[in-house]
């Protein structure tokens, strides 16, 4: 029984491991194609979710015949998968025109979609064969076992494989994975009973009623579509990290071993406090106090994991007998794939915010499962004259503080009284853990009036908010500036009122900074008529360097930054110093790619989607494009301000490895305003007297050196390891 079980969960953790691994390997493969924006890793999220339901309903038909030619069918199914072996992606470039919301699917799932189909059954089929193999062991246990393989292969690649191999040594690895798993499948066949017939994978339990059915729909749903809201959400209005998103993920995958283990004290632990965390830390995170975002970042992180955790917790709860399993995660799947399409499709087209996160917060704080704290507390809503006194009271409370809110937040926050109010609101909850009709009113308005009403406010306010597929742009007036933020990131701000101060470049575009004294030497150095490309379009703000005889190109992945800087006349960068200006959309590198060589004499690299690198923007391959458009004396510039990673490393390798005279100038004013922010810029030439004569004009220029042992990026190998900034 024991070496039986073994083989099982071996079966099992190998499959999970390689699924997970699969995932954030052939996104990293698809960089150069897809850029780095949050939106992208969603669209890969909701393919996965949509190929694992397809495996798990294959399994759930599959489940219906009898155990050996079960058998023979999904190895049948594994050896049509391993066609596709070595991974790579199966499609060369993006179709002219193509939205990268369908274009993302379509490439992801033409690359591994039969792989990630035949893996994705894995979990419930084995288990269903330990089922029938035991006949007395736990087949859900099991399925613990395959989201801890889950959790270790997704933990594994940033930490481990993409620091330590190239993408073809994982693509072969990850080869070698599957033909283990295939051999271990075969190894599970023989642990089967022999000659059993389809009556012993027939169920005989009694089926779910549809009511239990759309109850498992809902639990699967909303913390999967949490999680996804948790990615977008904290990359947006937190912290714009790369690779954010494996956290998020990771603990989803984690709350279902928590949920499902054999041992139960955890998880009803978890399940008992979940309420007052969804409470307390849903609140502070609507708010979007941003003062200390790292500690934002573990409060959201703790949210999605105590919600998923309660929630499947319950679904635990209601599993169905073990000869009905694969029906039940067949549910599970298709809510999971509703929470992602929810959360990855349509919420980006609806609302102009991350309103899907505190909707899903909202969601599972009606149904993570509740119980009176304390004996008093239960007899305080249980009779009825208690119960009357406490919903006037509840309801008296939340009226109060909606008016309030309504008033203004000085009247609810003001000084010395948000914490007052936070902590009052947070007594009442406590109270009410347990007694479903008020909780939700008081969760609800605790939503509302900690950020809920001035998300809304901000949305009623004609163009002050944008949402595209590659993130939230906010516009806001104040003291005589306008100023676009990309989620926590300023990505312009232009003075108004005033027709000479409107032409000024500001923050990282002052005349101070690198680019600023690069623009300076332009003339000098290519003469009156230079040709300028910028990558990053943002408000337009570099265009006040243009001279009439110059000639300007700029390019921009997002159509929605195009129409805010352009179209809208809420910046005027373009409209006062270049009126017709040479856009191309689309990614920047493919765009670069199609240019005629030499057609440019200064570059300028500053695409960063919030403070998430492009990385694909950054490798050797990148910088050999770059060359190749920019005349053999041509300059770039490589903007590198970032504030959780140090990226001098990367272009100082990157210009080691290519022949490039690298130089950086970082300024740094002596109090930051509107007008000039501290920048990092780094500038390039093949030609050292190009880069002579830059430092003559401005003696600020420094050499660059490259870090002793960093490897310079590539498109088969890149990692963030080394230069993230710990103490940020």
């Amino acid at each position: 029984m024991r070496a039986c079980r073994i083989t099982f969960v071996v079966t099992i953790l190998t499959g999970s491991f390689l699924l997970f691994l699969v995932q954030p390997m052939v996104a990293r493969m698809a960089l150069p194609r897809l850029g780095g924006a949050p939106a992208v890793w969603n669209s890969a999220m909701l393919v996965y979710q949509t190929l694992l339901l397809g495996g798990y309903a294959y399994a759930h038909a599959l489940a219906r015949v009898r155990p050996g030619l079960q058998v023979l069918i999904h190895l049948g199914v594994l050896l049509v998968g391993a066609a596709w072996l070595p991974i790579g992606l199966a499609l060369t470039g993006s179709p002219a025109g193509v939205t990268p919301a369908l274009w993302v699917p379509w490439l992801l799932g033409a690359s591994i979609g039969p792989l990630f189909f035949a893996v994705s059954a894995q979990a419930p089929l084995v288990q269903r064969w330990f089922s029938i193999a035991s006949r007395e062991g736990d087949p859900y246990a099991l399925y613990a076992a395959s989201n801890l393989g889950s959790f270790g292969g997704l933990i594994a690649y940033p930490l481990l494989v993409e620091p330590l191999l190239a993408l073809r040594q994982q693509s072969w690895l990850w080869s070698g994975g599957y033909v283990l798993l295939i051999v271990l499948v075969i190894a599970c066949a023989f642990r089967l009973p022999r000659g059993a017939s389809a009556d012993v994978a027939r169920p005989t339990s009694v089926p779910a009623t549809r009511r239990r059915i759309m109850h498992w729909f809902a639990l699967a749903l909303v913390p999967s579509g949490l999680m996804l809201a948790t990615s977008t959400y904290i990359t947006t209005d937190i912290v714009a990290m790369p690779l954010l998103w494996v956290l998020p993920l990771g603990l989803y995958l984690l709350s279902f071993t928590i949920a499902f283990a054999a041992n139960r004290e955890i998880a009803d632990l978890l399940t008992r406090i979940a309420p007052i965390t969804i409470l307390m830390f849903g609140g502070v995170m609507i708010g979007g106090f941003n003062e200390s975002p790292l500690v934002n970042l573990t409060i959201a992180l703790t949210l999605l994991f105590m919600a998923s955790v309660a929630l499947h917790t319950q679904m635990y709860r209601l599993r169905p007998e073990p000869d009905r399993l694969t029906g039940f995660y067949l549910a599970m799947a298709f809510g999971g794939a509703l929470g992602g399409v929810f959360a990855g499709l349509i919420a980006p087209v609806v609302f102009d915010w991350t309103y899907e996160y505190p909707i899903l917060i909202f969601a599972a704080g009606l149904l993570v499962p509740q119980v009176f704290l304390t004996h008093r507390i239960r007899s305080l809503w249980t009779t009825p004259a208690k119960r009357r006194l406490a919903y006037a009271g509840v309801v008296a409370m939340l009226v109060l503080l909606t008016a309030l809110t309504f008033r203004g937040p000085a009247a609810l926050f003001g000084e010395g009284h948000q914490g007052l109010t936070f902590i009052g609101i947070a007594l009442i909850g406590v109270i009410s853990v347990g007694a479903r009709l008020s909780y939700a009113m008081i969760l609800a308005v605790t939503l509302v009036i900690f950020g809920g009403w001035r998300a809304v406010e901000l949305s009623l306010e004609q163009g002050a908010r944008t949402r595209s597929y590659f993130g939230v742009y906010t516009i806001r007036d104040g003291r005589g500036v306008r100023e676009l933020d990309h989620g926590t990131t300023v990505h312009g701000i232009q003075f108004t009122g005033s027709p000479v101060l409107e032409r000024l470049p500001t923050t990282y575009y002052a005349p101070p900074s690198g680019i600023g004294r690069a623009m300076e030497a332009l003339d000098g150095l290519y003469g009156p008529a230079a040709r300028v490309g910028v990558v990053g379009l943002g408000t337009g703000t570099l265009a006040c360097y243009a001279q009439a005889a110059q000639r300007w190109r700029f390019y921009e992945i997002d159509p929605a930054v195009v129409r805010i800087a352009r179209d809208t006349g809420q910046f005027t960068y373009l409209r006062n110093c270049l009126p017709r200006p040479d856009i191309r959309i689309g990614d920047a590198r493919i765009s670069i790619e199609a240019d005629r060589p030499a057609s440019l004499d200064l570059l300028a690299l500053d695409a960063f989607s919030s403070d998430a690198i492009p990385m694909h923007l950054m490798t050797r391959e990148a910088f050999g494009d770059y060359a190749r458009v920019l005349q053999p004396k041509g300059l770039l510039l490589v903007h590198i301000s970032n504030r959780f990673l140090d990226l001098e490393p990367v272009v100082a390798a990157a210009a080691q490895a290519g022949g490039w005279q690298p130089a950086k100038l970082y300024y740094q004013p002596e109090q930051p305003t509107p007008v000039a922010s501290p920048s990092q810029w780094i500038a390039l030439s093949r030609d050292p007297a190009t880069m002579h004569a830059l430092g003559k004009a401005d003696g600020r220029w420094v050499p660059l050196t490259a870090r002793a042992g960093f490897v310079a990026w590539t498109d088969d190998y890149s990692t963030i390891l080394p230069l993230l900034k710990w103490r940020r």
